[in-house]
């Protein structure tokens, strides 16, 4: 089904981030992640892979057309920063910053309970598909410093969703894109419950 514009939805992308695999401790093991992302400045080409110098760890997890670049509402940073502190995590007193969380999108009016698996976001020279839910794993924990860091993910909807590139081209912070619907059947919200809950309980 083609999409069409829901009028008046729409959303304005406030940075974006790049990372490269490095070494991460989870408990007693040592891996490699790209979970930790860099604000670039200036236009950056997005391909059918994601955006141009970022790299993903797993790609079994991570990747691939259907996972090409994570999206991250920055509504939900203040939230994250206050649940590290709540759970003991008392050094983390410094703001987190866009990217922390893995994000390569930092967006500001795109909610997960807003969207559809599904619907396109358009931003004039690019074009997305939100495809799904991100499920969050150990190494999220690990990151965030504290056990149940994947569980408050689930529990609270806010896990950004992952994007199909649709339109290639060059994307740069600042801009607004217009969301597109889809079928409109399934929130990312409920589908972060299908996928995950059974996980984590």
């Amino acid at each position: 089904m083609q999409p069409t514009l829901r009028p008046g939805f729409s959303g304005t992308l406030r940075a974006i981030q790049t990372g490269q695999a490095r070494p991460l401790m989870v408990g007693d093991r040592k891996l490699v992640s790209a979970i930790g992302k860099t604000i670039v400045s200036g236009p950056i080409e997005v391909g059918v892979l994601g955006l141009a110098g970022d790299q993903q760890a797993d790609l079994s997890v991570h990747g691939g057309l259907s996972k090409a670049v994570y999206a991250l509402p920055s509504e939900h940073l203040p939230w994250w920063q206050t649940q590290r502190q709540t759970h003991g995590a008392s050094l983390f007193e410094e703001p987190l910053a866009p990217g922390y969380l893995g994000e390569n999108l930092s967006l500001h009016g795109l909610l997960e309970q807003e969207l559809f698996i599904g619907d396109h976001l358009d931003f004039g020279n690019v074009v997305f598909r939100v495809t799904q839910p991100r499920e969050p794993c150990g190494k999220f924990n690990a990151v965030m410093g504290y056990a149940q860091a994947a569980k408050n993910m689930v529990q609270s909807g806010r896990c950004g969703f992952y994007l199909a590139v649709e339109q290639t081209g060059f994307l740069q912070a600042g801009v607004t894109c217009q969301v597109l619907a889809g079928s409109r059947t399934t929130r990312v919200t409920e589908a972060l419950q299908h996928k995950a809950w059974k996980h984590l309980r």
